[in-house]
């Protein structure tokens, strides 16, 4: 989950789950909201999260950064574009873009 770097850490039981702390463009970048059960949730795009990956890959592995990328653009759930824009605003274009263009 993201969040604010000065708002307060939510302590949930249930799902376990990692906070990170964006701000700026970062993380107002790509934000969606879906309707889920009748309640309004905002999610970041999958381009954003591709983003996200490569930032985290110390992580959670480079590995399942490159499979989402590879997933991503071979099912054309986003374009190369806006996964190199994505990358722009979270400041890893370059460390995206040989694996895009291997890709491709």
């Amino acid at each position: 989950m993201a969040i604010d770097p000065w708002a307060r850490k939510p302590t949930p039981a249930v799902p376990p789950m990692r906070i990170v702390r964006f701000s700026g463009e970062a993380l107002a970048f790509g934000v969606e909201t879906h309707q889920i059960e009748g309640a309004a949730v905002k999610v970041y795009t999958v381009a954003k999260t591709i983003a996200d990956l490569f930032k985290y890959r110390n992580k959670i592995g480079l590995d399942v950064a490159i499979e989402a990328l590879r997933e991503a653009i071979g099912g054309r759930r986003t374009t190369p574009d806006e996964v190199l824009l994505a990358a722009k605003v979270c400041r890893v274009e370059h460390v995206i873009r040989p694996y895009l263009e291997a890709i491709l």
